[in-house]
């Protein structure tokens, strides 16, 4: 039995929704890992450089036995299958998938922060990681009804397929 970890997928670039939706397939198939959830899709405003598309974006739930940095590695392998760049921060991009939850651990590295670190900022992230799971709590910040609460939903609207 694995560990159960939350990963958000994003999009702006290059057909952002089959960016979206191609790599929920490659995600549940890397190694020693199962997709278990899925969220729907939702559009939103790019934060920090602002002269670029709407994003879309969502959360998939899987389990795996991959480490938190074997996994971390196997993102950035799909992440680079579908080109990205990495030009400067907040860059437009054909995908970016963030480890959100691993279990229950925390890593605070360079490379690596678990849970990530302005997840409960992030209408993008909160409201599909809710979708698929709205019992969870979010390290250090708490339940994910009360995270949610204090979110403005404004900038980030459900895609509707």
């Amino acid at each position: 039995m694995g560990i159960l970890a939350y990963i958000a997928v994003g999009s702006n670039l290059a057909n952002p929704l089959n960016q979206v939706t191609t790599a929920f397939n490659e995600i549940g198939n890397m190694p020693k890992s199962k997709l278990i959830k899925k969220s729907s899709c939702y559009s939103s405003s790019p934060l920090g450089y602002k002269d670029q598309p709407d994003f879309v974006n969502a959360v998939v739930s899987i389990e795996t036995e991959l480490s938190p940095h074997e996994l971390l590695l196997e993102l950035q392998m799909i992440e680079s299958s579908h080109k990205r760049e990495r030009s400067f921060p907040n860059a437009p991009r054909t995908l970016d998938l963030d480890i959100l939850l691993y279990g229950d651990l925390r890593i605070d590295e360079p490379k690596l922060t678990i849970p990530h670190p302005r997840m409960h900022e992030r209408t993008f992230v909160i409201f599909p990681l809710q979708e698929i799971n709205e019992n969870i709590s979010v390290p250090p910040f708490g339940d994910i009804a009360k995270i949610t609460k204090g979110l403005d939903p404004e900038n980030t609207k459900r895609i509707t397929l």
